[in-house]
């Protein structure tokens, strides 16, 4: 019987999810991802060798593992290719390897130019997209308008016709330049004769494999607070980042889902506009995104930076049903005096909030309530179990599973996949042993 678990965000993405799946793909037989675009950005550290992954899923740089991309992901050919090349280039070959769902959405080129018309006219309200057609393409697909890889396939008079149709609706909202369908067909139709050789019915794929007894890891990209449902909304991503995302995003039902690991960093980041209650400023803010390069993966814009905080991890536990926790980048805490938990939200009514609100306004003006715990000055930079970690540090990794409500199995504590912790006693561990 295969054991399958789903690995994600469980703050506002960034929390090192690309090296956690990388860790833990030699006990699978595919990384499935489930969601989200070429926004997103997963880096992996191998002996000092780093690999940044968009489309791909992480699992591609462990030989004999099959990686899917499923429905729920939209694609821009052009980036798919970039990032094989690349790979390629690295001495990473995903022919024979990967497989793209026939039923996923593409990006077209006029949906860059309808992402970036958009935010400009929010003006002020931007929300701090990537500006890379993502939105745009969901959009397209809930109107029932979208373009899939069976497209691009199939009957080349209904998709002259499909395209036909979407650039005069796009040259009635960008009247000052007209773009011509015919290159952007022809484009189209040959980005389809490159694909052809991974497309398949991603669903239709899986459930043979798991009939088989082969284990599979669902792999979100994004966060739960990005979640278009569950996240700090408009400030969100256009898919469902949560754990719901897997089942409409790659054909699977609920029970195949085994268990539920969240990732989340030692303190909290974000990219973009919205809401982030415990964001620092100055020198100490400064000195966790350069200690932890916090610098987006698919952008390199600087990440804003905050103290961990309880009240989203919770939230996510409660959305995600969260088994464990995958807690990275504590070494990056190396050397302070003193470490912050947020334990919550003072209004300035003089109310606490202990649950993260859905109304936004509710944080406008609310204050970060704090729990205070000494610092570390031992490194635990290259801890690979928990007794040489240093006992402040294991204080503070205890507090965290006690505020958020769910235990940490997996400790991070550098940048390669060899720097990391799993405890022995957890149920990752006994996942793991199960696969």
């Amino acid at each position: 019987m295969s054991t399958n678990i789903a690995v994600l965000g469980a703050q506002w993405g960034d929390e090192g999810k690309g090296k956690i799946v990388d860790l833990l793909t030699p006990n699978f037989s595919a990384v499935a991802r489930y969601q989200g675009g070429h926004n997103a950005g997963h880096t992996v550290y191998v002996k000092g060798q780093k690999f940044v992954l968009h489309l791909i899923p992480s699992g591609i740089l462990h030989p004999g593992v099959t990686c899917i991309i499923g429905n729920g992901v939209v694609i821009d050919p052009q980036a798919l290719f970039k990032e094989i090349d690349e790979l390629a280039q690295l001495g990473i070959t995903v022919e024979g390897r990967l497989l793209i769902s026939e039923k996923a959405h593409v990006i077209l080129p006029y949906h860059r130019e309808l992402d970036v018309l958009s935010e400009a006219r929010r003006g002020e309200r931007k929300i701090g997209t990537t500006s890379r057609g993502i939105g745009p393409a969901y959009e397209d697909k809930i109107g029932r308008r979208g373009i899939r890889i069976c497209d691009l396939l199939g009957d080349r008079e209904a998709l002259q016709q499909e395209i036909r149709e979407n650039v005069s609706a796009r040259n009635q909202i960008i009247k000052d330049s007209t773009l011509d369908w015919r290159p952007v067909f022809e484009q189209m139709v040959a980005h389809g004769e490159r694909i052809r050789p991974w497309a398949a019915d991603a669903s239709l794929v899986l459930d043979k494999m798991m009939r088989d007894g082969k284990s599979v890891m669902f792999e979100g990209a994004q966060a739960t607070l990005l979640d278009i449902d569950h996240g700090t909304y408009p400030f969100v991503t256009s898919s469902n980042a949560s754990v719901g995302g897997i089942c409409t995003g790659l054909g699977v039902p609920p029970r195949a889902i085994n268990g539920v690991l969240g990732v989340a960093k030692a303190y909290t980041t974000r990219v973009g506009e919205g809401p982030l209650p415990t964001e620092l400023s100055g020198a100490l803010a400064d000195r966790l995104r350069e200690s932890g390069q916090e610098y987006g993966a698919s952008t390199g814009r600087p990440r804003r930076c905050g103290w961990y905080d309880a009240v989203v991890v919770r939230y996510s536990a409660r959305i995600n049903g969260l088994d464990a926790l995958a807690l990275t980048k504590l070494d990056v805490l190396d050397g302070l005096s003193e470490v912050h938990l947020c334990t919550g939200y003072k209004t300035p009514q003089g109310n606490t909030i202990t649950e993260f609100p859905a109304d936004l306004r509710s944080l406008a003006g609310a204050t970060p309530v704090y729990e205070t715990m000494p610092g570390w000055s031992t490194p635990t930079k290259g801890a690979t179990r928990v007794e040489q970690l240093p006992e402040n540090a294991r204080k503070y990794v205890t507090r965290i599973e006690e505020l958020s409500g769910v235990g940490c199995a997996i400790i991070s504590t550098g940048s390669d996949r060899t720097e990391t912790i799993v405890k022995p006693d957890s149920i990752v561990a006994r996942w793991l042993r199960a696969g």
